[in-house]
């Protein structure tokens, strides 16, 4: 993976990234995203946020490698605090991370939201969590995609301002890629539903606590919703 060419993942992140547009990539790792960016004039600048030492090291060498230190500011910070009012940034991108710690990184830098139009994210995991997030602070979702890449599946929740509601649903499997249902919409779904089997087989032979009973209530209340979606 280069300045040249992404992984499908970012790839497809890199897709929804609006044309010159100013960007804050949090998390950015070796800051191939906004370097790609750049290399291909889709945007016109961007913050490149990390808050680990070593990538972040990383990504000034990458950005100072290509020539792009005068569009790339690399910046040691966490979350959304490497982000400044007078960058107008106008697109986040948040990628490779679990759901609810994208949610975190929303709700600790909700104050460096005021110019941004656009968030893209990429779940390892747990997306319900930015559906969930999105509702309650008047984004909601205008484009999802589900892929695979080595065997493990993605998904892209894209959001920009408004108001939406989603039905439980909705929540669970994306409102949009319900609709496209695509063979890996149903590889990923089935593959959850077997999971939450040996799970509740699992649970059947433990104590029945209360806790127990909860979890085991929860599961099957959402493989019955996965279980209808993909009836249909």
């Amino acid at each position: 993976m280069n300045t040249n060419h992404l992984s499908e993942r970012l790839a497809a992140v890199a897709g929804f990234v609006p044309k010159d547009t100013i960007l804050a990539d949090i998390g950015s790792d070796h800051a191939y995203l906004p370097c790609y960016l750049v290399n291909k004039g889709v945007i016109q600048r961007a913050i490149a946020g990390e808050v680990v030492k070593g990538p972040f090291e990383s990504a000034k060498r990458n950005v100072q490698a290509n020539g792009f230190s005068d569009r790339i500011q690399v910046r040691l910070a966490n979350g959304l605090f490497a982000i400044e009012e007078t960058d107008g940034v106008e697109t986040i991108t948040i990628a490779g991370m679990g759901g609810t710690l994208i949610t975190t990184i929303l709700n600790e830098g909700k104050d460096r939201l005021a110019s941004v139009k656009r968030i893209i994210t990429q779940p390892n995991l747990h997306a319900i969590a930015i559906r969930q997030w999105a509702v309650e602070n008047d984004f909601q979702l205008v484009d999802e995609e589900i892929m695979q890449e080595d065997g493990k599946i993605y998904e892209i929740l894209v959001l920009e301002r408004g108001t939406a509601n989603y039905s439980p649903t909705d929540l669970l499997v994306g409102p949009i890629l319900r609709e496209k249902c695509t063979a890996v919409f149903r590889e990923k779904w089935e593959r959850e539903m077997r999971e939450w089997r040996r799970v509740v087989a699992a649970l059947d032979k433990a104590e029945q606590t209360e806790e127990i009973r909860q979890k085991k209530s929860s599961i099957l209340n959402n493989y019955e919703i996965v279980r209808k979606v993909l009836a249909t």
